[in-house]
Parts: C-alpha cells; structure tokens; sequence
C-alpha cells in the first residue's frame, strides 16, 4: 500500500469512526450503502478512474459524487464518500477497496455497540474453520458460475439464526462478491479489522483437546504480556497434534506440541 493511499485510507476511518459516535447512526444501513456504491464502482471502471484522477480539483469530484448519489444514499453515506473522492489514491481500485473496508467497518462499529463482537469475531472463526475443513463445501462457495443469490442461500442454511446477523451479512458478502480474494483471506481480514478496532491481536490457538476457563484465560495473559496488547483467542481442537498447543499470531508460530516435539527429535535422529 503507498502512502498517498495509507493515509487516504486512515482519514476515511477516522471520518467513519467520528460519524458513527453519534449513536443515532444506523450502522448497518450505513454499511449497506457504502457496499453498493462499491458495487458501481467496481462496475463501472470510467467512473472510478474520474473519482481518484488527481487532476481533477477534489471539490468537482466531491459534486460529481452529490449529483450521482444524493437522494440515492443517506447524508451519511454521502459525507463519507465525498470525503473519499477529495483524497488521493495510488490506484483508482484503492478508492473501491477502501470504501468496502468502510462498509465492514461500520457492521463490526454495529457488533460493538451491541457488546456483540466477541460472538461476530468467534463466528467468523467457525465458518471459516468448516469451510477450510471440506473441499466439497468450499468448491460450491467459491464457483463464480453460481449465482449469488443461491451461494447466499447456502450460507444462510449453514449459518442458520444460530449467529448474529451482522456475522450472516459480513459472510455473504465475502462468498457472494469475493473481489479477488479467497475466503480464507477475507475471513482473516475481517477478524483483523475487528481486532484493530479495540487495539488488539488475534491468536489461532490450536489444542488437541478443548481447553478449560482457567487455561485460557492463562495462556491470553501470557500472550498479553508477550505483545504488549490484548489478544484474542480464536481457538480450534485438533487432536493430530497429540497434546500442547499451537498458537499462531500473524505470520509468527509459537508451538509446544507433542507433535512438534515428536517431530523435532526424529529430524534429530535423521541427522
């Protein structure tokens, strides 16, 4: 990411963020908005290539945005879109990326202010973990020659009502208008977004058998202590690792399985 587009990026946030103080903003609405004004974007490529052509003065582009979407979209929506088309942008999908970014922001603001994102950051954890674990099932959700509307239906029968709605919308975007990415990496930004938003980090914690309340609660102090920040704990059993844990955090592994150590000696033993 260059810098014109970092903190192009990082002043839209902060201008959702202030907005959405307000708690008689509708969050959900809001992000409903923005998803289909990334949509026209996306689809129409002359029409991004004026919003982010940095010879056009911002304030022309900032009008072209009101006589486009006033009356479509709410003043919210609109302030926050206009704000995006005065910046500057390296490439003119970096506006398009951004304003779904600001979309997934305001669900995961929603989840907040309902003391629901906990639950929203563990479902999320779920159903990627099933996805990832059948071939058959991540085949059907990926295939761009199903339609939306069906790939959007399979969710829902797999979500069920079990999971907070702002979980059901976040999903059903990313299968239905995947914009490149994998579900796997769309998954993963998402828990990433919501960590950020309270400061803090993600640890995939793998165990061979589920641990209890006190060794949880151990180990998120450790890791705590470790990063200098909270983490959360996105936490999946898989008895292959024969007993200890796997974490991971970002690109970084910490390990003290059996298995592992298993593994270690018989490399020891090869050499």
């Amino acid at each position: 990411m260059s810098n014109a587009t970092r903190q192009s990026s990082a002043a839209a946030r902060e201008r959702l963020e202030a907005l959405t103080d307000n708690s008689s903003v509708d969050t959900s609405a809001l992000a409903a908005q923005l998803l289909a004004v990334t949509d026209l974007l996306d689809r129409e490529a002359g029409l991004r290539g004026t919003l982010t052509d940095p010879g056009i003065e911002g304030q022309r582009k900032a009008d072209l945005v009101a006589a486009l979407f006033r009356g479509k979209i709410d003043a919210e929506a609109l302030d926050l879109v206009s704000g995006l088309v005065r910046s500057r942008w390296s490439r003119a999908r970096d506006l398009t990326h951004t304003c779904e970014q600001l979309a997934f922001l305001a669900e995961i603001i929603g989840a907040e202010r309902s003391d629901a994102l906990d639950d929203v950051e563990d479902e999320l954890f779920r159903f990627g973990r099933i996805v990832s674990g059948s071939v058959e099932l991540r085949a059907a959700l990926s295939d761009r020659r199903a339609p939306a509307g069906a790939k959007a239906e399979l969710v829902h029968s797999l979500l069920g009502s079990r999971v907070n709605p702002v979980t059901d919308r976040l999903i059903v975007r990313l299968v239905t208008q995947p914009r490149g990415r994998s579900l796997d990496a769309g998954i993963d930004s998402l828990t990433k977004l919501a960590a950020a938003r309270r400061n803090r980090v993600v640890a995939v914690v793998v165990s061979a058998v589920p641990l209890s309340d006190q060794q949880k609660q151990r180990l998120g102090a450790s890791l705590a202590k470790i990063y200098g920040r909270q983490v959360h704990l996105n936490l999946d059993v898989d008895p292959s690792v024969l007993g200890g844990v796997s974490v991971r955090v970002g690109d970084e592994v910490i390990t003290g399985t059996i298995a592992d150590r298993l593994d270690e000696a018989a490399r020891r033993m090869a050499g």
